[in-house]
């Protein structure tokens, strides 16, 4: 089966930096596209990072300059370098392969004080 398992979540202070991980099991990872969704208190699911199979990347507004989406083919690994992190920052992070719509359990990061 196919398995998505998200790594790396916790608590960090404004300013701060996390990378979060994405172990995927069960397909030909490098012949998928990848994407990082967050999902903040109170509000929808909203996409942040995406990564194309041959590494072409896009990412929301909101974490552009901040955020670097990466993946390791020969490893099927996933990964969201966080810097600069801010409260808005907040939020559950998934992990996601589009084309199955296939998604992890997600993990929780909050930027706080």
């Amino acid at each position: 089966q196919v398995q998505v398992e998200e790594f790396g979540g916790g608590s960090v202070q404004p300013g701060g930096s996390r990378r979060l991980s994405c172990v995927v099991n069960g397909i030909p990872f490098s012949q998928y596209n990848m994407a990082w969704y967050r999902q903040k208190p109170g509000e929808q699911r909203a996409m942040v990072a995406q990564i194309t199979e041959d590494g072409m990347t896009a990412y929301a507004d909101s974490v552009k300059g901040r955020f670097t989406v990466s993946r390791d083919n020969a490893k099927g690994i996933l990964y969201l370098q966080m810097t600069n992190l801010q409260l808005d920052d907040t939020a559950v992070y998934y992990c996601l392969i589009p084309l199955i719509i296939r998604w992890g359990h997600g993990t929780p990061v909050t930027v706080a004080q």
